[in-house]
């Protein structure tokens, strides 16, 4: 789906000798193209949770994707607004989702097109509860109502 378009250019740093750029050694930057960009961007926003993993929720290939499955299975979100992408699959989507997020690990996750991080971020909201209120906020599970405790569960008869 994403090998075409992330075929993305590789520049080098002009100016810099090899002595004076990382101890002697060149370095290049990566630039994604606008189409996988783009590409990436639709993939991102096309339903309400996006996770880019290692492997696929029936067979996650590493411990953190497999995390990251079960934190979203904790938290009731349904099948019809997740959205998987096994980042082995695609060696191009694996490092354009890096360039595109900016940050260096698999599994990453997006709630409504946003960022939100990694595996740890994600264990982390989950057990604070920010990513429940993350996800009610965005309308991907709904929200619970409390009920009033009852004050008075055992008041005296009349």
């Amino acid at each position: 789906m994403f090998r075409p378009v992330l075929r993305s250019s590789t520049r080098l740093l002009r100016g810099t000798t090899p002595a004076s750029f990382l101890s002697g050694r060149l370095a290049a930057y990566r630039f994604l193209s606008q189409e996988a960009r783009s590409q990436i961007q639709k993939a991102v926003t096309s339903t309400p949770v996006v996770l880019f993993m290692k492997g696929t929720p029936d067979e996650p290939q590493c411990g953190f994707s497999r995390a990251a499955i079960q934190v979203l299975e904790l938290q009731g979100v349904p099948q019809e607004k997740l959205k998987t992408f096994n980042v082995l699959a695609d060696q191009e989507l694996r490092s354009g989702i890096k360039e595109f997020s900016e940050w260096p690990t698999i599994p990453q996750i997006y709630v409504n097109g946003e960022f939100i991080g990694g595996c740890d971020i994600l264990i982390s909201m989950h057990q604070s509860g920010e990513l429940e209120t993350l996800l009610e906020n965005n309308g991907v599970i709904p929200k619970v109502e409390e009920t009033p405790a009852q004050s008075n569960s055992a008041a005296p008869a009349s």
